[in-house]
């Protein structure tokens, strides 16, 4: 290393060849692969929990944190949908993504909370004598802004096995977390679906879910090289703990060292006549967004009635009404996704949605729906409208994927919950359950156990899986995190449990506010907000710290708390 340089972070990149070359922005191919450095700020330019986004030269842009005195340099954008991260939520040693809660370590780029699949690359920091900050980085990493962890190697000599059950992005994340935490045995991913684990998030915004090459979270060609086993379009039909096999819907047995369950749910379809007409859709998979966008066509003459206020119906509601002739959506709920943002939110984003040409029925559902042959064509509710309906598309909600566990001995609750423990195994050993489907203690609720449908939790729950499966004791750590995004209005929520009152700061009628959320002893428990990132980040941040707020906390300064999240 050259002799004016003092202090060196983020080593993984290598270092500066020479003296002469710290001045200026230098490019150069090493044997594996080309290099870009240049100093890129003073060392005072950042206080002390500061981000900046700087150039790096002619070649990209690079985030540099200074933290603790120490300055580490990541990638610019969350590798989930390219939120910028120095808006997001700066922690102890990483970053939380702005928009849905993604968090990143500073020192490593490693992912460790989702959504998403792929780390930040890192790279290389130095600080000269003189308080120069240089950063150097791969010219690759700069134009990728992305990077997929090593898998690491298998072993022959390795007979242990891990089977999981479910290929969606919870048994995806754990399968990759396996391979890249030294994992060397056998690793087979039971997925009912034809397809390899895939961005479930956009099956609900339909036509933005079109081509599953593009969807899915990896290549075939990833697992081929990962030695990770995808068996497409099979179930597990019985798992036999005693045996420690499972038993699949072809015929054949797999025997496991450790088994993952993550089935996930499945939509509930009400028991109302005429249910099992034609042009009646669930919306849960990329082959309900796809029949759903084939039928409703090009020539917008079909009425669409949803039914269901919450995130599934709503978001379905949003995306098709421009594709509809005319678009309704009925519930029993008083106002859209009443029961979690409240009242007041809820009024608003009816608006909303009306100005942009849907209608409602509230407090009522559908009593029947009534066909020609064969195909529905309206539907009547219970508070006796008859509404025209070409297409029915339910969003009322989900059962829990587990019919096949009835009897291995694996406890369930009466709801078909799996329960257990804070590392996320079951009452047999060697036996883990995440997802959707886990009745797990959740830490932002002192560790109250919950069962949680939401696809970042999904894949958190993958990864702590694997460490445990490794015998790399880890608990949960769980922050609920949940958004959605209607009309270009994007709504976050963090934290959980029932609140008895709350505080709005902001315009809930411009649909521009945050909301705190408070229990009967007025600690804040959640917080919601709309168009406010990303202060919703920085509650879940605060969580995440073992941290806690009360409403007397927001007295004087509503925003205070945000400075003790680092």
């Amino acid at each position: 290393m050259g002799s004016s340089y003092s202090r060196s972070y983020s080593p993984n990149c290598g270092q500066p060849k020479s003296e002469s070359e710290n001045r200026g922005t230098i490019s150069r191919t090493d044997s594996t692969c080309q290099y870009v450095e240049s100093i890129v700020c003073k060392e005072n330019d950042l206080k002390d929990n500061e981000m900046k986004v700087f150039e790096l030269g002619e070649e990209g842009k690079v985030l540099v944190v200074k933290q603790k005195g120490e300055f580490s340099a990541v990638g610019t954008k969350c590798t989930h949908y390219g939120a910028p991260l120095v808006s997001g939520a700066l922690g102890d040693g990483r970053i939380r993504c702005p928009w849905h809660g993604a968090c990143f370590n500073l020192k490593t780029g490693d992912i460790e909370d989702f959504p998403g699949f792929d780390s930040l690359p890192c790279y290389q920091v130095t600080v000269s004598e003189k308080g120069e900050v240089k950063v150097r980085a791969k010219l690759s990493d700069l134009k990728s802004n992305k990077r997929i962890k090593d898998m690491g190697m298998t072993s022959s000599l390795d007979e242990s096995s891990v089977v999981i059950v479910g290929g969606g992005p919870s048994g995806a994340t754990c399968a990759e977390t396996l391979r890249s935490e030294g994992f060397t045995g056998r690793i087979t991913v039971v997925a009912k679906e034809n397809y390899l684990p895939y961005d479930r998030i956009k099956v609900s915004k339909i036509g933005t879910a079109t081509d599953i090459e593009k969807l899915q979270a990896r290549s075939q060609q990833y697992y081929q090289d990962a030695n990770i086993q995808v068996l497409k379009g099979v179930e597990v039909t019985k798992v036999n703990a005693d045996n420690k096999c499972v038993e699949l819907s072809d015929g054949c047995k797999l025997s496991y060292s450790s088994l993952y369950l993550a089935t996930g749910s499945k939509p509930r379809v009400p028991d109302i006549p005429g249910i099992d007409l034609k042009n009646i859709f669930t919306v849960r998979n990329f082959d309900d967004s796809v029949n759903i966008l084939k039928t409703l066509g090009t020539e917008k003459d079909k009425n669409v009635v949803v039914l269901g206020l919450s995130f599934i119906g709503l978001e379905s509601a949003s995306s098709c009404v421009s594709k509809a002739k005319s678009m309704t959506v009925v519930g029993k709920d008083v106002a859209p996704l009443g029961q979690i943002f409240g009242k007041e939110i809820g009024q608003s984003l009816q608006k909303l949605f009306q100005d942009n040409g849907v209608s409602f029925y509230f407090e009522t559902t559908i009593a029947k729906c009534i066909g020609e042959n064969g195909v529905i064509k309206s539907v009547e509710l219970t508070n006796g409208t008859s509404l025209p309906a070409d297409m029915l598309i339910l969003g009322v909600g989900t059962t829990f994927h587990t019919e096949f566990l009835k009897d291995s001995g694996i406890a369930l609750k009466p709801n078909g919950a799996v329960t257990v423990t804070d590392k996320l195994e079951t009452n047999i050993k060697n036996i883990y359950a995440g997802g959707d489907i886990a009745f797990a203690p959740v830490y932002a609720l002192d560790n109250e156990p919950m069962s949680i449908g939401h696809i970042g939790l999904a894949q958190y729950h993958g990864q702590i899986a694997a460490k445990n499966i490794l015998k790399k004791e880890t608990v949960l750590r769980t922050v609920p995190f949940f958004w959605t995004m209607v009309f270009g209005k994007s709504i976050r929520y963090a934290g959980c449990g029932k609140p008895t009152s709350f505080q709005i700061e902001g315009d809930i009628s411009l649909l521009k506010f945050v909301i705190f959320f408070f229990n009967e002893s007025d600690k804040v428990i959640s917080v919601a907000s709309c168009m406010k990132d990303p202060v919703v980040s920085q509650f879940a941040e605060l969580l995440y710290q073992g941290k806690t707020l009360y409403k007397r906390d927001l007295k004087d300064d509503p925003f205070a708390w945000i400075k003790n999240i680092n």
